[in-house]
C-alpha cells in the first residue's frame, strides 16, 4: 500500500550509495547474496530471542536489497539478477515468521502458520500475475524500475517489513500482529485475484 509512496521518496539516497558502491568487484547479484546472508542470521537470532538482533540482520538485508536494485539500475536490469532478487526475498520473507515460530512455539506457533499460510496467497499471486502481465507486455508505471510487475495491495514489501519490526521490538504482541496482518494479507490475495483475472479475462477477449 505505501510502497509506491515510499520508492521515490528513497531511490534518490539509494541511487547516491550505489554510485559509491560501483566498483568492478561488486555487482548486484553479490549484494544480493550477501544481503541474503545477512538476512538468514535473522533465523538462530529470532530463535534464540535476540530479537535487537534480529532487527539488525532484518533492515541489513532490507538495506542490500535497495542497493543491490540500485546498482542493477545503474549498470543494465538482468532476468537473471530479477529472479535471485525476488526467490530470496520471499525465502526471507517466509524463515522471519518462522524464526517467531522457533522463539516460542507454543504462544506464536499457531499465529505463525496463519502469516506463513497468507504469505502464500500473497507470493503466489503476485507471481504468477508478474508471469502472465510480461507475456502480455503490461507495465506498471508506478514500480517501473522493477524486473516484474508489481501488482500492489494492501501488504506490500513496507508493510511486511513494518510487521516485522514491530515483532522484534514487542516480541509479546507477535501473536496478534500475525493473526491481523495475515486477515489482511488475505484482503490483498482475493483484491489480486479478481483484480488480475478481469485484467486477464479482458485481455483475451480482446484478442479474440
Amino acid at each position: 500500500m505505501f510502497d509506491s509512496y515510499l520508492h521515490p521518496r528513497i531511490k534518490p539516497v539509494l541511487n547516491r550509495l550505489a554510485a559509491v558502491l560501483d566498483k568492478p568487484a561488486i555487482t548486484p547479484d553479490r549484494l544480493t547474496l550477501a544481503g541474503f546472508a545477512i538476512g538468514v542470521l535473522t533465523l538462530p537470532c529470532l530463535a534464540l530471542q535476540w530479537y535487537v538482533p534480529a532487527l539488525v540482520t532484518i533492515v541489513f538485508n532490507r538495506l542490500f536489497d535497495g542497493l543491490d536494485g540500485a546498482l542493477a539500475r545503474r549498470r543494465g536490469l538482468t532476468d537473471a539478477g530479477g529472479f535471485l532478487d525476488i526467490t530470496l526475498d520471499f525465502l526471507f520473507y517466509a524463515l522471519v515468521p518462522f524464526g517467531f515460530i522457533l522463539a516460542d512455539p507454543a504462544q506464536n506457533g499457531l499465529a505463525g502458520a496463519w502469516l506463513l499460510f497468507s504469505f502464500i496467497g500473497t507470493g503466489s499471486s503476485f507471481l504468477a500475475f508478474a508471469a502472465l502481465a510480461q507475456k502480455h507486455d503490461l507495465v506498471n508505471p508506478g514500480y517501473a524500475h522493477k524486473s516484474f510487475y508489481y501488482l500492489g495491495g494492501l501488504t506490500e514489501g513496507t508493510e511486511t517489513i513494518l510487521l516485522f519490526v514491530l515483532g522484534c521490538l514487542f516480541p509479546g504482541g507477535f501473536t496478534w500482529l500475525a493473526w491481523i496482518f495475515g486477515s489482511l494479507c488475505w484482503l490483498t490475495t482475493l483484491n489480486r485475484v479478481w483484480g488480475g483475472y478481469k485484467t486477464l479475462k479482458r485481455l483475451d477477449d480482446s484478442a479474440d
